[in-house]
């Protein structure tokens, strides 16, 4: 039933408020109030967390107490510090936080948790301040440590990875082993399998999140150092990795397309289709699968690349490579993506080397099924199932050789060397007014224009411009005449053209 305020009531001056009439207000606010609160949900803290991880038995009294301890120690360091290591030890904290706060703080991922958060304090309490994007390792560790501002060093999982490939191709068997098995207690169980997650905010993803690239290159390291080193617990750690590639995200990379599967990136930005970062994920199935002859990986394999196949040629501009579905390629993620797309052509090239028979046990030994996961003999996308017999299983399909991948490859690192073409399009123009000039652009650069009049220079302006028909803005003198526009374009890798064009100005309607 509705509450009607009576207008007499609302009307009539409020009594005075004694201090026997204060009493019994506070104590019926009290009465009300108290059980309020105790009914709402509360903020889960980290230490809450621990405590219901030890009462539940999925923690030990002993690691209850480490973590417990290395939180406690974070905290204390925080009331000494200031400037620069308060705030970046803080952030590494707060995310800390905002994962048990989640309830994202599971047994699995304490470890890389807590090793992150224990290797910040270190870093903020007794060493040097970094620059952005400065990499750094610490004693005793292989692993690759990277400073994000805001959030101090966090573990750089691709360049972890990337550096165990070195020393894979080096044989430097010694520093692989200490790296691989520094890594592989630092997986988390996620999608039915194991992946190495990152511990930071980046590009509006929160922590912990995932990516198709790293987990690519993690496949790689992991069974290159089973092949060399025979360590079968890296080849159960590369067969679990394989989880991610068949979940959907969040949990998982995987969206289904109608040619087969793209690998996202980010498992927090399935709808970024960022190319290299995919392409570097099919080469890493690529190599797990002709090393350890895993059928399952060869199915993972064949649906990514059915549809990078699909897709390569949509990111070639003509003149230049698209990062992703939006944007142009900066010179680096250009020239990573040609070389990307050369090793898929050399691997590519005459099949998938996969035996016309399961391998012996002592070969290739099936990794146990991880826990609550997918076995690896199960292949899990979004809308089908198919499961692989471990008793017959027939001979795969060679993979065709393929141009797509040597062609684009190729035209990509001749547009290092080519310069843009730029023309100007615009031809006439109102005067008194604050126009853009039009200009076609063969791909991006920091276009210069520089417009003159008899001689003499009336405006110039630079900016650096996406490839297209974009404009460079001029405010058009209100007298009329013929302008004359230069224009010279530097593409990323330095290459210059230039071009001249005349825009005919119209004189400046007066206003009334």
């Amino acid at each position: 039933m509705p509450v009607r305020i009576l207008k007499g009531v609302a009307q009539r001056p409020a009594p005075p408020l004694t201090l026997a009439l204060l009493a019994a207000t506070i104590a019926l606010t009290l009465t009300i109030v108290a059980p309020l609160r105790a009914a709402s949900p509360r903020r889960v803290t980290v230490t809450a967390a621990l405590q219901a991880l030890q009462r539940t038995n999925q923690i030990s009294a002993a690691e209850y107490a480490h973590y417990a301890s290395a939180f406690s120690a974070a905290r204390r360091s925080l009331t000494h510090l200031t400037g620069t290591r308060h705030s970046e030890l803080a952030g590494v904290v707060a995310n800390v936080e905002a994962m048990a706060a989640s309830k994202a703080l599971i047994p699995s991922r304490l470890p890389v948790v807590f090793v992150t958060l224990e290797r910040n304090r270190e870093w903020w309490t007794t060493k040097y301040l970094l620059s952005p994007k400065s990499r750094v390792s610490v004693p005793g560790s292989k692993l690759v440590w990277e400073y994000y501002p805001g959030q101090g060093i966090e573990i750089q999982w691709l360049g972890t990875f990337g550096t165990a490939n070195g020393y894979y191709l080096s044989h430097n068997n010694t520093a692989l082993a200490e790296l691989l098995d520094e890594a592989a207690p630092l997986a988390t169980q996620r999608a039915g399998g194991v992946a190495w997650e990152y511990m930071f905010q980046f590009d509006g993803g929160l922590p912990p999140w995932t990516s198709g690239l790293s987990q690519g290159t993690a496949l790689q390291a992991f069974s290159r150092g089973w092949q060399r080193l025979h360590n079968q617990a890296y080849l159960t750690t590369a067969q679990h990795a394989l989880g991610i590639f068949q979940k959907p995200p969040p949990e998982g990379v995987r969206v289904s397309t109608p040619a087969g599967a793209e690998y996202a990136e980010y498992t927090y930005a399935p709808s970024d289709h960022i190319l290299n970062g995919f392409v570097q994920a099919v080469i890493g199935l690529y190599d797990y699968t002709a090393i350890t002859q895993d059928p399952l990986g060869q199915q993972l394999f064949e649906a990514g690349d059915a549809e990078a196949r699909a897709e390569v040629p949509h990111y070639d501009t003509g003149a230049w490579s698209l990062y992703d579905q939006h944007e142009e390629s900066n010179l680096n993620y250009h020239e990573l993506l040609a070389e990307f797309l050369e090793h898929l052509r050399q691997r590519t090239h005459g099949g998938l080397p996969l035996a016309p028979t399961p391998p012996p046990a002592a070969a290739a030994p099936t990794a146990p099924t991880p826990a609550g996961g997918t076995p690896t003999g199960t292949s899990t996308s979004a809308s089908t199932t198919t499961t692989t017999s471990t008793t017959a299983t027939p001979a795969p399909t060679p993979i065709a050789a393929d141009a797509i991948y040597c062609t684009t490859g190729e035209r990509f690192r001749a547009d290092v060397h080519t310069p843009p073409t730029v023309e100007v399009l615009s031809k006439t123009l109102r005067g008194g007014t604050r126009s853009g000039v039009k200009i076609a652009l063969s791909k991006i650069s920091t276009v210069s224009m520089t417009i003159r009049k008899g001689g003499h220079v009336v405006w110039s302006n630079r900016a650096t411009l996406a490839g297209g028909k974009p404009k460079l803005l001029w405010a058009t003198p209100a007298q009329g005449g013929i302008y004359e526009v230069s224009l010279s374009a530097v593409d990323l890798a330095g290459n210059r053209e230039s071009t001249t064009g005349a825009v005919a100005v119209s004189a400046a309607t007066a206003k009334h």
